[in-house]
């Protein structure tokens, strides 16, 4: 079994100096809270241009009961820096550059590209690495993150905030106490280190929601898409899953199996582009057709009346080296170990499809004055 050249308590504590250092004197003012809206803040792995990354900030960004307090963003799908340039420049797009960015993980807790690589070849391929391949070889990708390679949509002239993303949720939630929803689409690690950096920070928001926690996944990798049954937001860094999924948060919500049955189809695409618009023409210049994964999360976030039916059950995320690593797993409550740190979470397992696109693309189709071309 591969060891890890560190200890967990160490990597830990290597993560959390970091974080510290990352802090300085320029930090982002907390936004005033506004009556009636939804404070949000959404933490995402923001793999650009296009695609179910930055398309999930349309339900948010352009809901008027809705006020996103910022983006947060962590490697996964890619690296941090191209993620955050990626979300940046479609903050320019769309004029909403009011919205601050905080750039934050770059690597995981613990987990590294050669533990990845020694895991496919002891238990199998893992079908989606994001940084550390993508949907290709793992033995191409590099354990450091890279220069931004060139954008096809240009490079953004807005900067990130000087605060990294574990002070910036730590903070706005006690600007806010009781009232931020953290939506999570991506791996978890800056919710984990907020979450280690501050251990009020989880019971002092109002709740999570989050994407991943994929259920029953080893028959629809069979009979279905194997990329869509990884549930690669929890396998990429299981100990942060682990941190976030067993702290005190009011309340947890997991999109997980039920975003693969919504896809950004050509058919939809052309009802989004049918409006001319900086926006949907993004959209349609780099669309891509898979499942609409963060963008449901996000809608959820947003109007829970959209899920028409769930489950509550205990969940955590198997942290031990073996073929399940990074693998979510559920108990009811009667058979969950006495004094288990398992929390309650609220699984979606439908919501009213039609509303939500319908929904998403007037949404999109929002031109909003006074944007930058």
């Amino acid at each position: 079994m591969f060891s890890s050249a560190l200890s967990l308590t160490a990597r830990f504590a290597a993560c959390l100096t970091a974080v510290t250092l990352m802090a300085t004197s320029a930090l982002a003012a907390p936004a005033p809270a506004t009556a009636g809206q939804e404070l949000v803040i959404e933490d995402n792995d923001f793999l650009g241009p296009g695609g179910s990354d930055q398309l999930s900030a349309i339900p948010l960004l352009f809901n008027p009961h809705v006020r996103v307090l910022g983006f947060t963003v962590v490697s996964g799908d890619g690296w941090e820096n191209a993620e955050s340039a990626h979300l940046r420049r479609l903050l320019e797009i769309v004029g909403r550059t009011d919205v601050p960015v905080a750039d934050g993980a770059v690597y995981p807790l613990v987990n590294t590209r050669a533990e990845m690589k020694l895991h496919e070849q002891q238990y199998g391929i893992i079908p989606w690495k994001g940084a550390w391949g993508g949907a290709g070889s793992i033995d191409s990708a590099t354990d450091i993150q890279p220069a931004i390679p060139a954008m096809k949509e240009g490079a953004p002239h807005l900067s990130p905030v000087a605060q990294s993303a574990a002070q910036f949720l730590i903070e706005q939630v006690h600007a806010h106490p009781h009232e931020v929803t953290i939506v999570a689409a991506g791996p978890l690690t800056n919710l984990a280190l907020a979450i280690r950096q501050d251990p009020t920070f989880a019971e002092t928001a109002k709740q999570l929601v989050f994407m991943g926690g994929l259920l029953d996944t080893s028959m629809m990798s069979i009979t279905g898409n194997a990329d869509f049954a990884s549930d690669f937001n929890m396998i990429f860094d299981p100990e942060a899953a682990h941190i976030t999924l067993t702290a005190p948060w009011k309340k947890v919500t997991v999109v997980g199996s039920v975003s693969n049955d919504l896809m950004l189809s050509k058919q939809y695409l052309a009802r989004l582009t049918a409006k001319k618009t900086p926006l949907t023409d993004y959209i349609g210049r780099y669309y891509d057709p898979l499942p609409m994964w963060d963008e449901m999360t996000t809608a959820i976030a947003a109007d829970p009346t959209l899920v028409t039916s769930a489950v509550d059950a205990r969940m955590d995320i198997d942290t031990s080296r073996g073929p399940h690593y990074g693998h979510v797993f559920v108990v009811p409550d009667s058979l969950a170990p006495h004094d288990s740190p398992m929390r309650t979470v609220h699984i979606v397992r439908s919501i009213d499809a039609d509303r939500f696109r319908d929904i998403f693309a007037q949404q999109a189709q929002t031109d909003l004055p006074g944007r930058e071309h």
